[in-house]
């Protein structure tokens, strides 16, 4: 029998996603089998280690049952709602260990992988943030990984586990899910074009009309704005992990076009779920 990570070369996963979701979840659990301290702070967060951990294992819990075809009520949608849903779940669940968590962040991530051996591409499960196929909640499960396994690793001071390969498989939630977190305030009487792109790979298209937001998986023919962003610098972006400003002195972000001075408010359009 093949494994679950084998759905890649079956195609119900784009290649190396299955991999990338259970691997990401096994190195959070190894970084929890070393943490000494579960009541740590994360930098940037209300939370402390415990808490992230216990989300994760939640979480991954979630997004297998979804998978599986259970109906699962978290929220109206909005980062908002999501937010107080997670502060709810977490006070109804009392496991703060490290052993047991880590169990169950791999354990759950194993039961997505599982729940979409049978799944085609035009399967549509309704999530937190809307209808997604199987394979764009997969990748909606890598990024929430990477996120908190990123604040895990920077609370614990190890090594974190994003990367340009993982960063990639992000995309196909950060497409879909992008229209449904953008910030109406922000985005009032705004027209733009922007093209995005990722050093040495892939990019996509935001397109402002009016403030109403559409993303599509090219960038458009005659963009406004551009913006080159190193990968793992885009994500940490995109997850609120970074200020753009640093990223820019440091020479991650490159912006063009007509309009470069778009560029600064692109951030601000999104608010990270």
């Amino acid at each position: 029998m093949a494994s679950a990570a084998g759905q890649d070369i079956r195609g119900t996963l784009p290649e190396g996603l299955g991999a990338a979701v259970r691997e990401t979840a096994e190195e959070i659990a190894a970084l929890l089998h070393e943490a000494t301290d579960m009541g740590r702070p994360i930098p940037g967060s209300e939370w402390n280690v415990g808490e992230a951990a216990a989300h994760l294992a939640q979480a991954n819990e979630l997004m297998a049952d979804i998978a599986a075809g259970h109906a699962r009520r978290y929220g109206d949608g909005t980062p908002q709602s999501l937010a107080a849903a997670n502060e709810r779940a977490l006070a109804a669940f009392d496991e703060r260990g490290a052993e047991p968590l880590a169990a169950m962040i791999v354990a759950q991530a194993d039961a997505y992988l599982k729940a979409v051996q049978g799944s085609t591409a035009e399967e549509t499960v309704i999530t937190p943030l809307g209808p997604m196929s199987p394979a764009v909640l997969g990748s909606y499960l890598l990024t929430h990984m990477l996120g908190h396994g990123y604040d895990l690793a920077r609370a614990l001071g190890r090594p974190h586990m994003v990367n340009r390969a993982r960063v990639e498989l992000t995309l196909p939630f950060m497409i879909t899910a992008m229209p449904r977190v953008t910030d109406a305030a922000r985005t009032a009487g705004l027209t733009a074009r922007y093209a995005i792109r990722l050093w040495g790979g892939t990019g996509f298209g935001v397109t402002v009309t009016d403030g109403a937001v559409s993303v599509g998986v090219q960038p458009p023919a005659r963009p406004d704005c551009t913006i080159a962003t190193e990968p793992v610098t885009f994500l940490l972006m995109a997850l609120g992990r970074r200020n753009q400003w640093n990223a820019m002195a440091r020479g991650h972000i490159l912006t063009w076009g007509r309009k470069p001075m778009l560029a600064p408010r692109f951030p601000a359009l999104f608010t990270a779920p």
